[in-house]
C-alpha cells in the first residue's frame, strides 16, 4: 500500500553554515570592529550575543538572511526577548524540528476533513499517510501544502 511521511526537519550542516557566515560578516562589518559580538549554536539553540540590543537588532536580520540563502525556512525559529544584563545584551533563538502532538492532530483532522481516500497515522514526531492510490496520496500533498499549520514540512519516504 502506498505511503508517504510528512516531517518537519531542517538541515543541521546548512543552519550551522549559515551561522558561520553570519559570524563572518558580523567580524568584518565596522559598526561591530572592537564588540564582542557573536552568534553560537548548540542542540538546535541559537544564541545571539553583543554588547548592546541594538546590536542584537542589527544581528538578527543577518541571520535571518543567510539561513534563507541556504534553504532553511525560518518559520521553524523561536525568538526570545532581548536580555540585557549589564554591558551584554543576549537573545535565545530555538529551532523547532519534529512536529508536535497538536500540530500532528491537526494535520491528521485536515486528511479527515478532505474526505480523500487516505488514512493519517501519528508515529512520534512524524504523520504517515497510507493509501490505495499514488493519486490520491498526491492529492493529500497538494492539500497539506496549501494549508497553514506554523510549521515548514516535508514530505518523505514515499513508496509505492
Amino acid at each position: 500500500m502506498p505511503s508517504f511521511d510528512v516531517v518537519s526537519e531542517i538541515d543541521e550542516h546548512e543552519l550551522a553554515n549559515a551561522v558561520d557566515q553570519a559570524n563572518r560578516e558580523i567580524s568584518n562589518r565596522f559598526d561591530f570592529k572592537g564588540s564582542d559580538a557573536k552568534i553560537e549554536i548548540s542542540e538546535s539553540v541559537m544564541t545571539l550575543t553583543a554588547d548592546s540590543d541594538f546590536q542584537i537588532q542589527q544581528m538578527q536580520p543577518m541571520i535571518l538572511q543567510k539561513m534563507t540563502k541556504r534553504g532553511i525556512d525560518i518559520s521553524c525559529l523561536d525568538q526570545g526577548d532581548i536580555q540585557t544584563s549589564g554591558q551584554k545584551a543576549k537573545q535565545v533563538i530555538s529551532v523547532r524540528q519534529g512536529i508536535d502532538k497538536e500540530t500532528a492532530s491537526k494535520v491528521v483532522k485536515a486528511i479527515k476533513g478532505s474526505k480523500s481516500k487516505v488514512q493519517a497515522a501519528i508515529q512520534g514526531e512524524q504523520v504517515r499517510i497510507t493509501g490505495k492510490k499514488r493519486d490520491d496520496l498526491q492529492d493529500a500533498i497538494a492539500m497539506l501544502k496549501q494549508t497553514d499549520f506554523g510549521l515548514p514540512m516535508q514530505y518523505t519516504n514515499f513508496r509505492d
